[in-house]
């Protein structure tokens, strides 16, 4: 775990672009809940988007992936979502449930990641799955900020899909992190064999 913060693995630009990221929260929550700029909150949105995609870029084409980073981008990701679902919850009541699935999911995942780390000291990356609840999970915040007037049983109808896109998500992450650490527990059990 130590080697996680090594000063070389923080100061990155991939990681520099995940504090932009989460400098930009803030600007996201002011432009929707106080100014009610819901077009400028898209367009924020949208830039948060395109510096995770370059980070991730930067980060695979010119060696720059850290665990340091790998595990600061995804915070940044759900800080973002998070604060996007609390903004979104003064227009629709079906959101707390998806609160509550987004946070039993992240504090699942945030165990598993730990628990990971302790037996490996390894960080791992994203799977397909993860990112798919990414896009899905953010394409539906973007459709219901977009579409203020979107009608109740619609946005109902993409929420619940939401929710169940984020508890499929966590039911193969746990399964991949328990397939992870039993292959680690065989290795091991060869190793000293």
């Amino acid at each position: 775990m130590h080697r996680i913060f090594k000063k070389k693995q923080i100061l990155t630009i991939p990681n520099l672009l995940s504090l932009v990221r989460l400098a930009l929260i803030p600007v996201i929550v002011w432009l929707y809940s106080y100014e009610k700029s819901y077009y400028a909150a898209i367009g924020v949105i949208l830039l948060s988007g395109a510096t995770d995609i370059v980070d991730g870029w930067i980060a695979r084409h010119f060696n720059m992936v850290s665990d340091f980073g790998k595990i600061l981008d995804p915070i940044a990701d759900k800080l973002t979502q998070a604060a996007l679902l609390i903004c979104l919850l003064s227009r629709h009541s079906l959101m707390w449930g998806l609160i509550i699935v987004f946070a039993i999911r992240e504090i699942a995942m945030i165990i598993m990641g730990l628990v990971s780390i302790k037996k490996s000291d390894e960080v791992n990356s994203a799977q397909w799955y993860g990112k798919l609840n990414t896009v899905v999970l953010y394409g539906v915040m973007m459709a219901l900020i977009l579409f203020p007037s979107i009608p109740d049983v619609v946005a109902n109808i993409m929420i619940t899909g939401c929710g169940v896109i984020i508890l499929l998500s966590l039911v193969l992450y746990a399964r991949f992190y328990i397939r992870f650490l039993r292959n680690m527990k065989n290795t091991e059990m060869k190793n000293n064999d």
